[in-house]
């Protein structure tokens, strides 16, 4: 299977609506089964806690299903796409407001299967870590 030939998908936006523009993620790398994002998190993605705002989970979660989904797109053909089939998340500490880098890589490429993983980073620190399945799905004429 030939590498995708298109564009990364982080090298232009996507046209609105599309949780890429509503985020503002930027593309800092996506190329030969790694992909890395960067968000800048606000408070109003975050819930406040005694100890200060900590973003919410369901946003880091999606970051790193976003650059996991980054690596898998660049071993895609041109005829294939692919679904996340599970997505494991574990929260190693707190995501506060601020610059968040997600770095996802494949694992393993099958031709149905695409394991994946990704660690999340903040001022240097591991913040999560993810897992996923991809399954790939080809079109048929």
């Amino acid at each position: 299977m030939s590498p995708r030939s298109r564009k990364p998908w982080g090298e232009f936006p996507p046209p609105d609506p599309h949780v890429w523009n509503t985020l503002r993620y930027r593309g800092v790398e996506q190329a030969d089964g790694r992909a890395v994002i960067e968000w800048d998190a606000t408070p109003e993605y975050s819930f406040h806690a005694p100890s200060g705002p900590i973003v919410h989970g369901g946003m880091v979660a999606a970051l790193l299903d976003t650059a996991m989904g980054g690596a898998c797109w660049t071993l895609m053909a041109e005829d294939e796409d692919f679904l996340t089939a599970d997505l494991r998340t574990e929260f190693h500490r707190s995501a506060r407001p601020g610059t968040l880098r997600a770095e996802g890589r494949v694992v393993q490429r099958n031709r149905r299967v695409v394991f994946c993983a990704a660690e999340l980073y903040q001022d240097g620190e591991l913040v999560a870590s993810a897992r996923c399945t991809q399954i790939v799905r080809r079109d048929t004429p």
